[in-house]
């Protein structure tokens, strides 16, 4: 049990877990966002369309579950979420490498004998181990 908590905390897997979750109610969100908000006012303008209601019915059976259609109105919707989801996430990318400043590359020097780069402050070379 050590060496999964180990995991745990050295990994980025707690990080991924919680946006895993975080992502999940923002789906949430944002298909309520499109189904409730977006799509009624839209379906109002363009003739009392139900999106969601919208199909080709390849065969008809008399009972909406066992019908063979393609719902493209529902795909309609989920193309509108997806795209809702990806402007969110580009204006907040966007956002925090504006605000996060660059950080600046540690100087470095050549190994004379390797010809490896290793940092300028080095006593020794991490390849070859000679004294620099």
């Amino acid at each position: 049990m050590s060496g999964f908590k180990a995991f745990l905390l050295k990994t980025n897997a707690l990080a991924l877990a919680v946006a895993v979750i975080i992502g999940v109610a923002m789906g949430n969100v944002v298909n309520s966002l499109v189904n409730d908000l977006i799509m009624p006012p839209i379906g109002m303008i363009l003739g009392n369309i139900d999106f969601a209601q919208l199909k080709v019915v390849l065969k008809a059976t008399g009972d909406p579950k066992t019908e063979v259609a393609i719902r493209y109105g529902s795909f309609v919707n989920v193309v509108i979420a997806f795209v809702i989801v990806a402007l969110v996430v580009y204006v907040v990318t966007s956002l925090l490498l504006r605000a996060v400043p660059e950080v600046p590359e540690p100087p470095t020097k050549t190994c004379q004998f390797c010809k490896e780069t290793v940092p300028a402050d080095a006593t020794r070379c991490r390849a070859c181990t000679s004294v620099i």
